[in-house]
């Protein structure tokens, strides 16, 4: 085994962690599943390691092998995945850019009905809001997607606009 090469997949590991956990709670609520889904996107980094070319941040490639490997993980169990919403109002400020909310309970009940909303948009509609929730730029999460900047702008754009009024329209 390759000792350099075993230390810059540590490195990248230990600095990127908290982008793949964040990546796996968004795409599996169960914690068996969260961690098995960690280990296949470990053992993608690796597999992949010596093709990264430094084309991108290093952040974008973990993103795009950890969105990838997500979207992958239980193959055609993820037309009907489900993105998980940690109970935060902050997931609400970042997609329907409402910064003031009113009452915790009101709170809660919006991100039910976002959580609900999001779960029936399309895995390329889910993928990406993961990554605008993730805090990624245009930029980003168009080299992770494989789509133009424009195109991710429009498309992340349309989305809120959907959710938007699908949840006023419950309100």
């Amino acid at each position: 085994m390759n000792d350099s090469k075993e230390l810059r997949f540590k490195q990248i590991i230990e600095e990127n962690k908290l982008r793949i956990e964040g990546i796996c709670r968004y795409y599996s609520s169960n914690p068996e599943d969260r961690k098995d889904l960690y280990q296949e996107i470990l053992v993608n980094i690796w597999k992949s390691l010596d093709k990264f070319r430094g084309d991108s941040a290093i952040s974008t490639w973990i993103y795009r092998i950890a969105v990838n490997t997500s979207l992958s993980f239980a193959g055609k169990a993820y037309r009907n995945m489900n993105l998980n919403l940690e109970q935060t109002p902050q997931s609400l400020n970042i997609l329907l850019d409402n910064d003031e909310l009113e009452l915790k309970q009101k709170k809660e009940q919006q991100l039910e009905a976002l959580e609900t909303e999001l779960n029936l948009l399309s895995i390329i509609d889910k993928a990406l809001i993961s990554l605008v929730l993730e805090g990624l730029s245009m930029r980003e999460i168009a080299d992770i997607i494989g789509l133009t900047e424009p195109n991710v702008k429009v498309k992340i754009h349309r989305v809120k606009e959907t959710l938007k009024k699908q949840l006023n329209s419950k309100a």
